[in-house]
């Protein structure tokens, strides 16, 4: 096996050891990213020599015996979103034309001390404002949307140019184009992973986490990540607490676990070849022991309205300026989006805020009946380069972005920890994905269960996270 191939405990396992160096895991993604990147488009920089300093210096260290954990010497990406001082923070826009960092990001300082590698900057819809992160392609199909809004950090770590990277989420912004590329997806309870230094999108509704190839690696992750103060609020299993999830307890561990499967909203105008997948992932964590509690989704149809109320006005809160001196410097597609928010009245704002508190104290009183949830990621596999819209069974259209948005908002705005895996793929080969989701500061228990699915699948021999080599190029 090739070094970019190895996920973050392989390759972290193989530093230790002293059977790889850093600086020959750096060479090896950075040579994949040149490889692939012309094809994928997932990075809007790559900081190969900063990249190559810190792998030395990590090697360095590790010589001397000093180990910083396990994402030591450790390659990986970040969003164009999160700073990174003396690097450029994009956002994938021409409005930051000329921008530079001032400082690190809280994230990007962590995983610096943790030490890590920075390999580059990835590619994001334009302000994290979309679904589908036009600049780059699916890593299975270069035919298909990667998925957004961190799109190039899903695609970087599906095709071997990031052992992991991280992603911002605010309303499916990791896990949608997680479950689009067939790698894990990981947003955590609000509030748990710090977002200073993170160009907002809408700050109630934004998250900060990991897209891996196993579930395992995000437990990782998510340990340098996790704030210090809520170390004590269900902190996920990890380097001085315990460890991931041995394989052995991850498949025989779930009995006692209930798992709740939504009658309402979550399987409704959704693909059969997802739903098929979705609902033969959670047959596999019943055969696992886990008790299937069948759950009614509370206040669902106001999920869309909750979404677009917060955000909207709350992303144009955060551009108004720019909006107002330089609009041209948008994207049609984002400006329009931006200049709706000026329209929506403050009173309208307040109702969402509102029925935001009453759907966090349903979905508070759902998991006292159940420990996780269990649904589709997606209702769709990655949409084709260009298309608008789907046509679900009943006749009825649904754009590409309210799709991948409806399922993965609900967590967004109630806070919950939610987790996609890899669940199979449809007929054309496009990774289908599960979704997870916990109670708040649950990710213990969030994780447990994933990486029980990950295990159990990998024993049956089925195809899970391996790394992607598209099947088509770009004309």
């Amino acid at each position: 096996m090739r070094a970019y191939e190895l996920d973050v405990a392989t390759a972290s396992a193989a530093v230790r050891a002293g059977e790889l160096s850093p600086l020959e895991l750096a060479e090896s993604v950075l040579a994949r990213i040149e490889q692939m990147d012309p094809l994928l488009g997932a990075y809007v920089t790559v900081s190969a020599a900063r990249a190559r300093e810190s792998a030395r210096r990590a090697g360095e260290e590790h010589a001397a015996g000093r180990l910083r954990g396990p994402l030591h010497g450790v390659p990986m990406a970040l969003k164009d979103l999160i700073d990174v001082a003396g690097l450029p923070t994009t956002a994938s826009s021409r409005v930051r034309e000329g921008h530079v960092a001032k400082a690190d990001s809280t994230v990007a300082a962590r995983l610096a001390e943790a030490g890590t590698a920075l390999l580059g900057k990835t590619h994001t819809h334009e302000f994290a404002y979309g679904l589908t992160t036009p600049q780059t392609r699916n890593a299975r199909d270069c035919e298909r949307v990667a998925g957004g809004s961190s799109g190039g950090s899903a695609v970087a770590v599906a095709a071997g140019a990031a052992p992991f990277a991280l992603g911002t989420d605010t309303g499916g912004s990791i896990r949608v184009p997680a479950a689009l590329n067939g790698v894990v997806g990981l947003k955590p309870t609000y509030g748990r992973v710090p977002r200073e230094g993170v160009t907002p999108l809408s700050w109630s509704l934004d998250h900060v986490g990991p897209i891996t190839r196993t579930v395992r690696d995000a437990e990782l992750v998510l340990a340098a990540l996790d704030a210090p103060n809520r170390r004590n609020h269900a902190s996920v299993s990890g380097p001085g607490d315990g460890g991931p999830v041995s394989e052995e307890g991850a498949v025989s561990g779930l009995r006692g676990v209930r798992v709740g499967v939504p009658r309402n909203y979550y399987f409704e105008h959704v693909d059969l070849e997802v739903e098929t997948a979705v609902r033969r992932a959670v047959a596999g964590l019943e055969a696992m022991g886990a008790e299937l509690v069948d759950v009614e989704i509370p206040m669902a149809r106001y999920v869309q309205a909750v979404q677009w109320g917060l955000m909207v006005p709350e992303a144009t809160a955060v551009h108004e300026r720019t909006l107002r001196e330089t609009p041209e410097l948008y994207t049609p597609e984002v400006r329009v989006l931006l200049e709706a928010g000026v329209t929506v009245p403050a009173v309208d704002h307040l109702r969402a805020r509102r029925a935001r508190a009453l759907m966090r104290e349903e979905w508070t009183r759902l998991f006292e009946s159940v420990d996780v949830i269990a649904a589709p990621t997606v209702p769709a596999a990655a949409a084709r380069v260009g298309q608008s819209a789907f046509t679900w069974a009943d006749g009825s259209t649904e754009s590409v972005s309210d799709a991948y948005v409806r399922l993965s908002a609900p967590a967004n705005i109630t806070g919950v920890p939610a987790l996609t895996v890899p669940a199979g793929h449809d007929r054309d080969g496009l990774p289908i994905g599960l979704q997870l989701m916990a109670r708040p500061w649950g990710e213990t228990e969030l994780l447990r269960v994933g990486r029980a699915h990950e295990v159990a699948n990998s024993e049956a021999g089925e195809r899970g996270s391996v790394i992607a080599e598209p099947v088509a190029g770009v004309a």
